[in-house]
């Protein structure tokens, strides 16, 4: 989920930059962000293995693990370097937010040719991995977020656990804030912990999708317009349903730590990494998982998408062999393993299919969430200035605490992406 973002102004700067390969032209070097110890790292080279006994003699892979830091330093500062030297590898990793920004700048070429049975793909895979019509990524995992509940505690409120959402029938915000009304009442808490005090990609992420359910859009369709795109009417009614849940504290911007592992908080807003979590260290929770609340208006579920992905650099040698690699690792066997793996969601309907009997009910509701209502962060080169602006505006929530102070601060911030959007052209 989280965005390592590179700086646009070092991404356009790489044009034409690419590197010289001095090894066998049948080798194919691959770079990923994770640690060769972690479960995702496992299953990576699990599959590269499986990848060089069905090409022996043709094509050998090499997988080297650059783990990610704090802030993504680690894995993002060895790729800026390497953008900046032409020595990147033939395939590499990258965050579904940096599509445009890595297409825009020629770093990586187009997949289009390569990838078989793209149909099999999530729409909102190939949404985040096409710029300019072309496909440059391939998604090799999905990401979600529900909202968690501690059934005990939402049970003594006196709340019914039948009559709860689905995704079938999901609940408006009306219908969640007096979900959250009767919680914070009995409890004397805050409702839920919608993780307002992580000032990252987070707010991005995971508060796009309330915009979108009220029909509202970040920037226009042609990725060319803020204003009066993310200041708009519809986008203040989404905005102000987060404003009346902070103003009624139903929510907090400095939530407790691990409050809702912990039995404090009755809800939770969060993706699949805190599954694993309770299951894992919090055994005594028992928690369920329903989906997003809707816009009124539409009744539209719509939910936040986002992963890692695979992507063939333009200094790729051998095009056919890294496309060949980009292929095998994300084919149906490739994703259910890293899915079963990593506890994440699969990025093909076929790797549902093979994994959905393997996985828990509640992960269950989140690939059934994904593949209903999955909607892809924009893709621009643009990004990282727009994704500001927008956490921004998330963050700035509780200073205003009426529809007039929150639409000013909304035109500022659209005001702030117009800029940026101009400032290509």
């Amino acid at each position: 989920m989280t965005a390592g973002l590179l700086s646009t102004a070092l991404l356009i700067s790489a044009c034409g930059n690419q590197a010289e390969s001095d090894g066998n032209n049948n080798e194919i070097s691959l770079w990923v962000q994770t640690s060769s110890e972690s479960p995702e790292g496992q299953a990576m080279q699990t599959s590269v293995e499986k990848f060089n006994e069905e090409f022996e003699g043709t094509y050998t892979a090499d997988i080297e693990f650059i783990p990610r830091g704090g802030g993504g330093g680690g894995y993002e500062d060895k790729v800026n370097a390497a953008v900046s030297t032409g020595t990147l590898p033939d395939v590499l990793t990258l965050d579904g937010p940096n599509t445009a920004a890595y297409a825009d700048a020629e770093i990586i070429a187009p997949l289009d040719n390569f990838i078989s049975n793209k149909d099999d793909l999530l729409p909102s895979i190939i949404e985040q991995g096409t710029y300019d019509d072309e496909m440059y990524a391939v998604g090799y995992s999905e990401s979600s977020v529900g909202i968690y509940y501690n059934k005990d505690m939402l049970q003594q409120a006196g709340v019914d656990l039948e009559t709860l959402p689905t995704v079938e029938d999901p609940w408006t915000w009306d219908e969640f804030i007096d979900l959250s009304e009767q919680l914070t009442a009995y409890y004397e808490v805050p409702a839920i912990d919608m993780g307002l005090n992580d000032n990252s990609e987070w707010l991005m992420y995971a508060f796009s999708p309330f915009l979108w359910s009220q029909g509202g859009e970040i920037v226009s369709e042609d990725g060319r317009q803020a204003e009066t795109v993310f200041n708009s009417e519809n986008n203040l009614k989404a905005m102000s349903f987060l404003q009346y849940m902070l103003n009624n504290d139903y929510t907090t911007i400095s939530p407790a730590e691990n409050g809702f592992e912990t039995g404090q908080y009755p809800m939770k807003m969060s993706g699949s990494w805190t599954m694993e979590q309770l299951d894992t260290n919090y055994q005594d929770i028992d928690y369920d998982i329903m989906p997003y609340p809707v816009s009124p208006d539409t009744g539209e579920l719509v939910t936040p998408t986002g992963s890692w992905q695979y992507a063939m650099s333009t200094a790729a040698e051998n095009q056919e062999g890294a496309g060949e690699l980009i292929n095998f690792l994300t084919s149906t066997e490739a994703v259910a393993d890293i899915s079963l793996a990593n506890s994440v969601l699969p990025s093909r309907y076929s790797a549902i299919e093979e994994i959905e009997d393997e996985v828990s009910p509640q992960m269950n509701t989140l690939i059934e969430q994904n593949e209903a209502s999955g909607k892809a962060r924009p893709v621009l080169p643009e990004y990282p200035q727009i994704t500001r602006s927008f956490q921004q505006t998330i963050s700035g929530l509780p200073y205003y605490e009426n529809q007039a102070g929150l639409q000013e601060l909304m035109d500022e911030k659209s005001q702030e992406m117009q800029t940026s959007l101009e400032r290509r052209e």
